[in-house]
């Protein structure tokens, strides 16, 4: 972690350096500037404090849409509005897990969202253990016909967050995969990093026509000391308890606002991060602390004046349980005058790197930017950037320009989806260095008049 003197004074310098050229958007005066913001701590702190864990389709999403609304208009953005849709919610009831033979003893246990109930009663059943979801995939149709599977894995710890995609199937596809080779549940060891006692929970699904089945994950701990069970030779028996409920479609929404440009001719600039939360901690990285840090950019350059092009904040609703808000935004405004798109949902560790998606010609544009990012110890990645989950549907409508300003995703998944997603975990000097990049990167876009049209996709 950079120490916040060395950045600030690696940010002042380069601002002394072109103070003969500053303006009221001038991206090293506005970066110095953000990194002693405390906007983003507000609002991360505010949310987590004042609503607390905020799952799609219940009372406290709606009461966290009050509160953003609120904090918006006082923050002083224009055309603030809440845009609803509708969508399915399941909730959380109660979860259990204890090992019946050889070696009786509780696990630690969540349900997966979209999990089937076990009914009050629970069920008992033989464990059958797949070490891969791969070996799952190879299990004969038919064959987990009564049985419990349990499939485990070893995701890592990366810095970019790889390691997700890699081992999260065992909770994306593993209990749709389980259900249609007849298992009566499955448990899996959780998509996470850490070792502390806490399962991480998540989405599931189930393919039209598959019956669901209960479907729960491990803390690790408790995951691996199922397998050390396994080692011994002896078969080995799970009763599980799993009571959630599907309770219909419900109300959830898009809060938006937005800080109008001066040339309503160029395309805007959307910038996302997701309201909504998981039930098992506050969700304080995931994501108060993306809202806390686009809002706070862009307080930054409407306090600086007027920029060229809108920006538009999109705080997405039901991100966790299905992008919901995500596609109902593309869907109500892929008729909007969009340029580009950026999102923030990894945490709020330090940005070290940034990632671009522009047509050749903002070439110049994109090394403007690295260049600018430089003393904020951002390098330049080789890869294209992607955006995240809320804007994938607006950039798929209008074949948007995308800018990606990668965190550090280290000790993301120790804390991704847990009760451990709490306020404590965010770290203000990291936190003020990503406000500092996203304002950096703004003051620069949205006052860059060339265009940023994509070419068409091939």
């Amino acid at each position: 972690m950079k120490n916040i003197s060395i950045l600030l004074a690696g940010a002042s310098a380069l601002y002394l350096s072109t103070s003969a050229m500053a303006n009221d958007h001038d991206p090293a005066a506005l970066q110095a500037k953000a990194l002693q913001d405390t906007i983003a701590w507000d609002i991360t702190e505010g949310l987590t404090t004042e609503i607390g864990p905020r799952q799609a389709g219940t009372e406290a999403e709606a009461r966290a849409r009050d509160w953003a609304i609120a904090k918006l208009n006082a923050l002083g953005f224009s055309n603030v509005r809440n845009e609803p849709y509708m969508m399915p919610t399941w909730v959380r009831g109660k979860e259990t897990a204890a090992v019946t033979s050889p070696f009786p003893q509780p696990l630690t246990i969540t349900a997966l969202g979209n999990s089937a109930s076990t009914g009050d009663r629970g069920l008992t059943a033989e464990v059958i253990y797949f070490p891969t979801i791969q070996d799952l995939i190879a299990a004969p149709d038919s064959s987990l016909t009564g049985k419990i599977a349990f499939v485990s894995h070893r995701m890592k710890p990366t810095q970019d967050g790889s390691s997700y995609g890699a081992f999260g199937s065992a909770r994306f596809v593993g209990p749709n995969i389980a259900a249609k080779k007849g298992a009566a549940a499955i448990i899996i060891r959780s998509a996470g990093t850490d070792y502390h006692r806490n399962p991480h929970t998540g989405n599931t699904n189930f393919e039209a026509g598959v019956k669901p089945i209960p479907a729960g994950a491990l803390s690790i701990p408790d995951a691996e000391n199922l397998e050390r069970m396994f080692e011994r030779g002896q078969p080995v028996q799970l009763k599980l308890v799993l009571t959630p409920q599907n309770i219909g479609e419900q109300e959830s929404g898009n809060v938006i606002a937005e800080l109008p440009g001066s040339d309503p001719s160029l395309g805007m600039i959307v910038i996302a991060c997701h309201l909504d939360s998981w039930d098992l901690g506050t969700g304080a990285i995931d994501d108060a602390s993306g809202c806390g840090i686009i809002t706070a950019a862009a307080k930054h350059i409407m306090t600086a004046g007027q920029p060229k092009r809108t920006i538009r904040l999109l705080w997405a609703g039901a991100e966790e349980v299905g992008i919901w808000g995500g596609k109902a935004y593309g869907e109500a405004r892929k008729g909007d005058n969009h340029a580009l798109a950026m999102e923030s949902d990894f945490g709020a560790d330090r940005i070290w790197r940034v990632e671009f998606n522009l047509p050749e010609s903002a070439k110049p544009l994109a090394d403007r930017i690295a260049s600018a990012l430089q003393p904020l110890g951002i390098g330049r990645g080789q890869l294209k950037a992607g955006g995240g989950a809320d804007i994938q549907a607006i950039i798929k409508a209008n074949n948007l320009a995308i800018i990606d300003l990668q965190q550090d995703g280290s000790r993301y998944f120790d804390l991704h989806h847990t009760p451990d997603d709490t306020l404590d975990k965010v770290d203000p000097e990291q936190l003020r260095q990503n406000v500092a990049a996203w304002t950096t990167v703004l003051a620069i876009i949205a006052n860059d008049d060339g265009d940023l049209t994509m070419p068409l996709p091939e």
